[in-house]
């Protein structure tokens, strides 16, 4: 079972963002970003920072959190 890390793709849709958006804001391959957003691989830390400075939410908000 694949474990969900980050919140990316959530959060790009309640931002009405798409991972296109975010490739192209980021200079990265959307199959990157792809990536990220089905949890396959996760970004760095630097990436994490600054998704969060694009969407404009705290890096926080972009990692799940088990309760």
């Amino acid at each position: 079972m694949k474990k969900e890390i980050n919140r990316i793709k959530v959060v790009l849709a309640e931002k009405n963002r798409t991972s296109k958006w975010l490739a192209e804001q980021l200079n990265k391959d959307p199959a990157t970003v792809s990536k990220w957003c089905t949890n396959s691989s996760q970004p760095s830390i630097e990436v994490f920072i600054k998704i969060a400075e694009l969407l404009n939410v705290g890096v926080v908000d972009l990692i799940r959190v088990d309760k």
